[in-house]
């Protein structure tokens, strides 16, 4: 056949696809999501792991380093939006022709109190027995409350919910806020400000945790369905009780003549009055009921239907009996028997799943059939299915009846394969994460039955789907369920011991507890992860580690990141050479108080909280003598020599048992302990160092006969304008282990000389450069215990027992 006659455009060959060539495949992106939290920037990296950091002020950046817009303020969902999100939020309709939908008989009473309760803005709970129909009256009345509130009606599931995330899914229904999850105190804000009736079905607390959920929405008008063992709000809540019991007998059998779609005979009739009693009118065993007749109804029709039945053809002919009252009450397995081969494989990856059904899009890969789907639709029709929010789930009482009749046998090997199929599906780059969210429930639950045990479980299965499934429920903002798949992946790991994969989980589970406020099992979970990749020698996860590590120190003190600054406006600028302000006034002495040219006190500490007031004379004395170091300087210099002269002689030429000190010898240097005299002309000059014990250590007596003694000071140079003041005597220290060799007469103080002004500032020379050496410096030990040292802009020598003392030279 010619190629044109297939039409125009036909004649081109296409390339057989398994012809790749190099350079033009186009790579599978990966799936990185960034969310803003808080205050802070969480980077969610299915591959590499989760990198949190501080929000930067220009806003979040973007994984190829373009700083995007911070997220801003969301903003509420029209009555389209809304009305669209509720559509996608329903479970899947099962393909083929739709079931009969039971209707809803004996609930007008029960309806119009519900209306009328939350038109007036109450809140209610409704209460009854699983199979009471609850689901379909909450139907009926989200039906009928569309324009009640502002933001209308919101239908929730509370199946495996905190009311922490029931919060966060009123958020989502109500705000589109793309890229952002509020924290816990944003979340209050938003929240707070809805004003929505909440529909919320299968609820599973309680008590306080309900008043919580109550309080935290004040503007919104909830309906919460429970069964009666769930615990009662507390007596503040203010909660409407309504009680939802059975059908009486005339609506059982109404419900079960219409489920039928045929007129009961006379036999089905007491058969139903028979089951009405033992179920208490119960609404899904009359739907469940209503399955049995129309298999038995079908059986009756196809011969070879009837065949596989052994005992109903011993009872002869065509006449299929009805079930007994015992199968009538518990059919789920009878129902289950009549079903295809798929539909019972299904049962049992959901029995396997703890009653968690997988979504119809998984069935044929799971159970092995092209047309498995339809398996769905036939468990609707028997009513062994009811509806949880987006998803199906076993109905009440059928997980108990199909385990009893067998169906887990081999739960385990079948979440194998349920789990292998999800990690291959929730690590797919096509599958969003709204996807992924919507099954969490079955994932989570194939990772519980894989975890049990080395030998009964499978942990290797369960840490790759863990490692799969977790960033997609980051992504998606369910973090409830991020959690546990964490858990559960980092204890998988352990029992398999995969250390590099429990890193990964540890590092993730602290990152997740530092965005929801929980330092302390931040610091715990990161500094594990951190041990382990330093183990393994994981630089970039270790780096990764310890980058969340500095975030939490830093919550822990109590810093949090800065604002973003205004256009134009200046940040804070650090001091010159990082010098705080307050260390140009620490070591000075408090002269304000005692009065220009007197002597500080002995002993008194320059860093007592009684030195504030003092600073401010403190920083004009710093200021006077920054003017002037050069002259200070020089003088101290020059006086230096002659006390080193003065305090060699008298060691080498006193007659002491042991030789002199060490500290100063001939020929070494002034500076030799390396203080760095480097200061700005601002800052005071000071060569003693804080610490008391070292210059008790560097200042030794050289004799009995000879003694240096200084007035008390803090080991500052006098400043200009300022006059030493006389030494005082005191007896002889007590660390001298010798005895004087004659009593020294106490010296008589002399008056101080007259201050003279200071002359201009001359050129510094050579000798400026240097300053005095701390060992110098002699300290000696007064009775009650404080300690005087010399300074360095005066000298004072004794010899015999007479003092003299040299002003410093101005």
């Amino acid at each position: 056949m010619d190629n044109d006659s297939f039409g125009e455009g036909a004649g081109t060959v296409r390339p057989p696809r398994d012809a790749i060539t190099p350079g033009q495949s186009t790579p599978t992106p990966r799936r990185t999501v960034q969310l803003v939290s808080g205050d802070f920037l969480l980077t969610i990296n299915p591959v590499d792991g989760s990198e949190i950091e501080a929000c930067p002020p220009g806003g979040p950046v973007r994984a190829d380093g373009q700083v995007t817009d911070r997220p801003g303020r969301p903003t509420r969902r029209s009555a389209a939006q809304r009305a669209e999100l509720l559509r996608a939020a329903q479970p899947p309709v099962p393909p083929g022709p739709a079931a009969p939908r039971p209707p809803l008989l004996e609930r007008d009473e029960e309806l119009a109190r519900l209306v009328r309760l939350l038109g007036s803005g109450r809140s209610v709970r409704l209460t009854g027995p699983s199979g009471s129909g609850r689901t379909s009256l909450l139907d009926a009345v989200a039906a009928k409350c569309g324009d009640f509130a502002p933001d209308g009606v919101v239908r929730l599931n509370g199946h495996r919910r905190t009311p922490a995330e029931l919060l966060q899914d009123l958020f989502t229904v109500v705000y589109d806020s793309p890229g952002l999850r509020p924290d816990r105190n944003a979340l209050a804000g938003f929240v707070r400000d809805i004003g929505a009736v909440v529909v919320l079905d299968d609820l599973e607390f309680g008590g306080a945790s309900l008043d919580e959920l109550l309080d935290a929405a004040p503007e919104c008008a909830f309906l919460v369905a429970a069964t009666p063992d769930i615990a009662a709000p507390g007596a503040g809540s203010h909660l409407e009780e309504v009680f939802l019991g059975g059908l009486g007998r005339a609506a059982a059998l109404e419900l079960l003549r219409k489920a039928v779609e045929r007129p009961l005979t006379e036999e089905e009739s007491n058969w139903a009055g028979d089951l009405w009693f033992e179920s208490e009118g119960l609404p899904l065993r009359f739907v469940q009921a209503a399955a049995l007749l129309r298999q038995c109804d079908e059986l009756r029709a196809d011969p070879e239907a009837f065949e596989e039945f052994a005992p109903f053809a011993a009872a002869g002919g065509k006449d299929v009996p009805l079930p007994s009252l015992g199968e009538a009450a518990a059919p789920a397995s009878l129902l289950a028997s009549r079903l295809s081969e798929s539909a019972r494989q299904t049962l049992r990856f959901a029995v396997a799943l703890g009653g968690e059904v997988p979504h119809q899009a998984h069935l044929p890969a799971l159970v092995g059939d092209t047309h498995a789907d339809a398996a769905l639709g036939e468990l609707m029709n028997c009513g062994l299915l009811s509806p949880a929010g987006p998803r199906y789930r076993l109905a009440a009482g059928v997980l108990a009846q199909l385990r009893e009749k067998g169906y887990d046998e081999d739960a385990v090997g079948h979440a194998h394969t349920a789990a292998q199929h999800y990690a291959w599906w929730a690590g797919h780059p096509s599958v969003t994460p709204e996807r992924a969210v919507a099954e969490a429930d079955a994932v989570l639950a194939a990772l519980s039955a894989l975890v049990p045990g080395r030998d009964a479980g499978h942990p290797s299965t369960a840490v790759l789907l863990a490692r799969s499934a977790a960033p997609a429920f980051a992504a998606g903002r369910q973090w409830a369920a991020w959690e546990r798949a964490l858990r559960m992946g980092s204890e998988a790991a352990r029992i398999a011991g995969e250390v590099a994969e429990e890193a990964y989980f540890h590092h993730e589970l602290g990152v997740l507890a530092l965005c929801t406020g929980n330092v302390d099992r931040a610091r715990a979970e990161l500094e594990a992860s951190i041990g382990m990749r330093g183990a393994l020698a994981d630089k970039s996860g270790t780096v990764a580690g310890r980058r969340a590590l500095a975030l939490v120190a830093d919550r822990e003190s109590g810093l949090v990141p800065a604002p973003p600054l205004a256009p134009g406006e200046a940040g804070p600028v650090s001091p010159p050479r990082g010098v705080p302000a307050t260390a140009l006034t620490k070591r000075l002495p408090r002269t304000a108080a005692l009065g220009r040219g007197a002597a500080p006190v002995a002993g008194h500490s320059q860093d007592t909280p009684a030195d504030a007031p003092d600073r401010p004379a403190g920083r004009r004395a710093a200021i006077l003598m920054g003017a002037r170091r050069n002259i200070v300087a020089t003088s101290a210099g020059a006086l230096l020599a002659v006390v080193l002269g003065t305090v060699v002689t008298l060691g080498m030429t006193s007659d002491q048992e042991e030789p002199p000190g060490n500290d100063v010898r001939n020929g070494q240097p002034v500076n030799e302990d390396g203080v760095d005299d480097d200061w700005p002309a601002q800052d005071p000059t000071t060569d003693v160092s804080d610490d008391p014990s070292e210059d008790k250590d560097d200042a030794k007596p050289t004799g009995s006969s000879s003694s240096a003694t200084t007035p008390a000071s803090t080991g500052r140079p006098s400043a200009p304008g300022e006059t030493p003041s006389p030494s005082s005597s005191r007896p002889e220290s007590p660390s001298d282990s010798r005895p004087p060799s004659s009593p020294k007469p106490p010296s008589s103080p002399k008056p101080p000389p007259v201050a003279t002004p200071p002359t201009v500032p001359t050129t510094p020379t050579e000798s400026t450069t240097s300053s005095p050496d701390p060992t110098s410096s002699e300290t000696s030990t007064a009775p009650d215990g404080s300690a005087s040292a010399s300074e360095p802009g005066e000298a004072t020598m004794t010899s015999g027992g007479a003092a003299s003392t040299s002003p410093s030279i101005i």
